[in-house]
């Protein structure tokens, strides 16, 4: 099948014809609207596996991405040394074993780990994977210049050397108990070094595998046009190619979420919809159409309002904005940030727009259970929000409804990604936040702009030129030492580093910044369990972050579809090879 007839057949014209239809659960098109029979048996393809992105792909590099939809593209080409499954067990992809220290691999001190790769992998290309790879990628993630959005806990990696071709030592500067956190899950995926040893460095994002990747796993990229389409065919060169049940897969990009639901649970027109971020009321009428199904998985993930700590309206000399150098009008104060908590509605939020689908939430680490603090709270109370900004000196001394100090009105711009449920959850906090005396402008950017860490767009979640912004995120591990780092001084997006890092509130701590530290070398399990749990309430308490919903994974999968298994420490393709249709 062309890509032409690809957009026409299995996606465009289905998503056209549901644009046009109300947004209502049960409403239909009119009769000239209506595929007939005969369009949708052309559309039921068993050799073809349909997914539907409503957060579109941009990059293929999941390296070069904050954005959740490009790993998961990404997923289906790339392959980690390992991932972890649901069960919190280590299940080897690129390794031939897992270590441990029986079998050597675990250094007992906690200074090292080595690795033993498979010696019948290739990649799409035909070239050998060796040691070489994971050497290379290792040095890719970790070169500043690159400008890496997975380098995380690879700062703590002294090297990594080839012990043979099939065998890797990864040398910690210090001990670590988190050796499972270098080339392993999402942030782990390998590159080939033969393709990209001549974009490491500053030129990263001008190499043309980012947007056609050359991988190990199960299909490749055929085709792939930024924020629409991405068509696969099974990797010729794949270990286990006489095992794929499809012979393509088309991923199509666009539209919204309530539509993606419906493409899979009613109209049966795509067999998967990723990260469904819809009012459950109206999923749960969608899944009683018989189509498909629902699953969800509650992770780690958390939506969140991050609370900027430096001014996005005021500019350095050198045109820099939301800088260091400029803190914040009055989010500098910790009595005005305890104050827009107070104001915001959580459980109206995770009661009236997620349902069984979220939880209200204090905390920024939910999961693993043993690290979800019990130490922390919320609280809605707006005349409590109220006293607090009055103490704080903020009042409506114009009469104008807005409260003001020294001349400064108290304004804010809320930003987040285009989605129904986070424009409707932008709503009720905006309600609370008015009704305290702060103007609140809203705002919502294109997905695949927002998540998207391109350096060169002003509405990136990194760039942050707003007051208040909106997303979810999540640790991709059961330890979260790689996902607590991103609140750490050295993660803040900044002109000098290109704008990456995940520090995007802008929060510098030195007594969380060693909460840290001493998190990577801690191998008493009971003690660092409360040096995360130490960080979590530190960036609570101090209103750093405003969690709003412990939200689960939901996607949708038509019923004929079977051998999928989610777990919450990976992207949902990653097992894309035992997906079958039943």
């Amino acid at each position: 099948m062309t890509l032409r007839k690809f957009l026409t057949r299995s996606f465009f014209l289905p998503l056209i014809i549901l644009s046009l239809c109300s947004t209502l659960i049960f409403s239909a098109c009119n009769n000239q609207q209506q595929p007939t029979p005969q369009q949708s048996a052309t559309q039921t393809n068993n050799d073809v596996l349909r997914l539907l992105f409503w957060q579109a792909p941009t990059i293929l590099n999941p390296h070069l991405s904050t954005g959740y939809k490009d790993s998961e593209a990404s997923r289906i080409t790339l392959e980690p040394l390992a991932s972890y499954d649901k069960n919190n067990q280590l299940i080897p992809f690129l390794a031939a074993e897992i270590p441990t220290i029986e079998n050597g691999g675990i250094a007992k001190d906690g200074s090292s780990v080595t690795w033993k790769l498979r010696q019948d992998i290739k990649w799409s290309d035909g070239k050998p994977f060796t040691a070489a790879d994971a050497i290379f990628t290792y040095e890719y993630i970790s070169n500043p210049k690159v400008g890496a959005t997975s380098s995380g806990t690879y700062q703590e990696v002294k090297n990594v050397e080839a012990i043979d071709d099939y065998t890797i030592k990864i040398n910690f500067k210090d001990v670590n108990p988190d050796w499972s956190g270098v080339l392993v899950g999402t942030e782990g995926m390998i590159l080939p070094r033969h393709i990209y040893e001549k974009y490491n460095g500053e030129n990263a994002r001008q190499a043309s595998a980012n947007l056609m990747p050359v991988g190990t796993g199960p299909y490749k990229v055929v085709q792939f046009k930024p924020g629409d389409v991405v068509v696969y065919e099974p990797n010729p060169n794949f270990r286990e190619v006489d095992k794929l049940a499809f012979k393509r897969i088309e991923l199509k990009g666009g539209g919204d979420a309530t539509s993606a639901a419906r493409a899979v649970l009613q109209t049966g027109d795509a067999d998967y919809a990723y990260n469904l971020q819809v009012e459950s009321s109206v999923l749960k009428g969608l899944e009683a159409s018989g189509k498909g199904k629902l699953v969800s998985e509650f992770g780690s993930l958390v939506e969140r309002i991050i609370i900027n700590q430096s001014d996005p309206n005021k500019a350095t000399p050198d045109g820099e904005r939301s800088s260091l150098k400029n803190p914040h009008p009055f989010f500098s104060d910790r009595k005005v940030r305890q104050a827009f908590s107070l104001a915001i509605d959580r459980d109206t939020i995770s009661q009236q727009l997620y349902g069984i689908t979220g939880k209200p939430t204090a905390n920024v680490l939910v999961l693993p259970e043993q690290y979800n603090s019990t130490n922390t709270s919320y609280e809605f109370n707006l005349e409590k929000a109220k006293s607090l900004l009055d103490e704080a000196g903020w009042k409506d001394t114009n009469n104008n409804g807005t409260r003001d100090k020294n001349g400064t009105e108290m304004q804010v711009l809320f930003q987040t990604s285009v989605n129904p449920l986070r424009q409707k959850t932008q709503e009720i906090v905006k309600q609370g936040l008015q009704s305290i005396g702060v103007a609140v402008e809203l705002k919502s950017v294109d997905a695949s702009i927002f998540f998207s860490s391109d350096p060169a767009n002003n509405d990136t979640l990194e760039k942050f030129y707003a007051d208040l912004q909106m997303y979810t995120s999540g640790n991709n591990s059961p330890d979260p030492v790689a996902y607590m780092k991103y609140f750490t001084c050295n993660q803040i997006p900044q002109k000098a580093n290109n704008w990456t890092g995940d520090n995007n509130s802008r929060f510098c701590s030195q007594e969380y910044d060693r909460l840290w530290q001493d998190s990577t070398q801690e191998l008493d399990a009971t003690k660092r369990q409360n040096l995360f749990i130490q960080m979590n309430d530190l960036l609570v308490n101090n209103i750093v972050i405003v969690p709003l919903v412990h939200r689960s994974d939901v996607v949708a999968f038509n019923n004929s579809l079977v051998g999928y298994d989610l777990t919450p420490w990976d992207r949902n393709t990653w097992n894309i090879k035992d997906w079958k249709r039943s």
